[in-house]
């Protein structure tokens, strides 16, 4: 039986929490998933290069986009992370609630209140948990809980 709950804290969405996120709640795929896009467009734009008669922009413009495609996997965690510096919730203050009927998750830009009985699961990774609300994936981390919270949270997944 859990025990009842009301804990509320506040935390910073700092550069380290970005990329703790991000750390956490990646899905990792295999090399050729992540990288076949990119390679497709290169061979065909190479090909379309070398060996066709089509205007030397489109061609060109395919090659590029196979390059820049493999980039941006490459470092697709510091674009990721930059992108989230960038926006207007870098740096902003979250509010973290959570008692016996719902988590929730508010800021200036944003106000989320997640039920139990509409989370669809509760999976804890290294550093927090990855909560599954409406199709979408949420992550809190271990180091804005306390150790009643963390119970808490292991006691519902």
């Amino acid at each position: 039986m859990t025990q009842p709950l009301d804990y509320q804290t506040t935390f910073i969405l700092d550069k380290s929490h970005f990329n703790e996120c991000y750390e956490e709640s990646v899905q990792t795929a295999t090399f050729a998933r992540l990288y076949g896009k990119g390679l497709a467009l290169l061979i065909v734009g190479t090909s379309l290069v070398l060996f066709s008669e089509l205007n030397p922009y489109a061609a060109w413009f395919i090659f590029s986009l196979g390059v820049l495609e493999l980039i941006s996997t490459r470092y697709k965690k510091a674009w990721w992370v930059a992108r989230q510096m960038l926006s207007k919730v870098a740096k902003a203050e979250v509010t973290l609630k959570m008692n016996a009927d719902y988590i929730h998750i508010s800021s200036f830009y944003n106000d989320n209140k997640m039920l139990f009985n509409d989370i669809e699961q509760i999976v804890p990774t290294a550093n927090g948990w990855l909560i599954t609300h409406n199709s979408v994936r949420h992550y809190i981390a271990n180091r804005c809980l306390s150790e009643p919270a963390i119970a808490f949270l292991q006691s519902k997944a």
